[in-house]
């Protein structure tokens, strides 16, 4: 197994393993490799829905989807995300998935089924490199800082999609059953021990501990640092290609330059546990 660096913050490419029956040998150094480089790269796996979700198993208890689990789904299945003519991109932003919810993911699983001729590249970046590189005085500052979490912004994007009304049975309950969460705003690595800046876009509200004023201008700040490009992993799809990235140390955004070409991802992440 090659394990080939991809840029100066995060990323690498795994080449010379088969993820269609990992040994548990290799599924150990692919785990090494996610904790060093904190977003790790497949090209062409060949595996299918069924694969994609027995891999990922291999790293953890695959997660039921809030939206999946509210509407009966009682077994992890694969997100399906398409963008198309009549279904633009969603999501250009920085974020961390599913912040909203008390315990976000460990993990991501990522895998491109429809790839445009040009355009629709996914980025990552490492938060870990992101809080290092501030001063000492504002780690410190930071550290003392709690965020509130909640789904507004997911809800508006599915009332867009879908229409207000016919996306208000699923979207009342996504508000009753999944109200806003309190995160730290820099987190502990559960398994390297590294602080990272828990970070996720337009999920967060407002800094808990600050006056409006004052969380906006911080969180606007943080906003403008983290999309420095030293902090950044680029990746151009091709058909079944696989990423895997640590979701309690990176930041990623889906780039909408493809737009209105199609493309489909499909995704499946980790169990994690509370930020702390």
């Amino acid at each position: 197994m090659d394990v080939k660096p991809l840029g100066g913050a995060l990323g690498a490419e795994i080449i010379g393993v088969d993820i269609r029956n990992p040994s548990d040998y290799e599924v150990g150094d692919i785990h090494r490799a996610l904790l060093e480089h904190e977003v790790v790269f497949f090209r062409d796996t060949g595996i299918d829905d069924a694969g994609h979700l027995s891999f990922a198993g291999r790293f953890g208890k695959p997660s039921i989807f809030p939206v999946s689990k509210l509407m009966g789904e009682t077994k992890p299945s694969l997100q399906v995300i398409t963008d198309g003519p009549d279904s633009p991109p969603s999501t250009d932003y920085w974020h961390t998935d599913v912040t909203w919810t008390p315990e976000p993911p460990t993990a991501g699983f990522l895998r491109a089924t429809v790839v445009p001729d040009r355009g629709g590249d996914t980025m990552w970046g490492s938060m870990t490199a992101a809080f290092e590189a501030l001063s000492p005085r504002v780690r410190e500052f930071l550290e003392s800082l709690t965020v509130s979490h909640d789904n507004d912004s997911f809800i508006r994007a599915m009332e867009e999609k879908v229409g207000k009304e016919s996306a208000r049975p699923i979207t009342e309950k996504l508000r009753t059953t999944y109200p806003a969460v309190v995160h730290p705003l820099v987190r502990t690595h559960p398994e390297t021990g590294r602080k990272a800046l828990l970070y996720g876009g337009n999920f967060m509200r407002s800094i808990v501990e600050l006056a409006p004023a004052e969380s906006e201008a911080v969180l606007a700040f943080l906003g403008r640092h983290i999309d420095q490009p030293i902090f950044h992993a680029r990746w151009r799809w091709s058909t079944g290609d696989l990423a895997i990235w640590d979701e309690r140390s990176t930041v990623h955004r889906g780039l909408s330059d493809h737009f209105p070409r199609a493309r489909e991802v499909r995704r499946c992440v980790i169990d994690g546990d509370r930020p702390f």
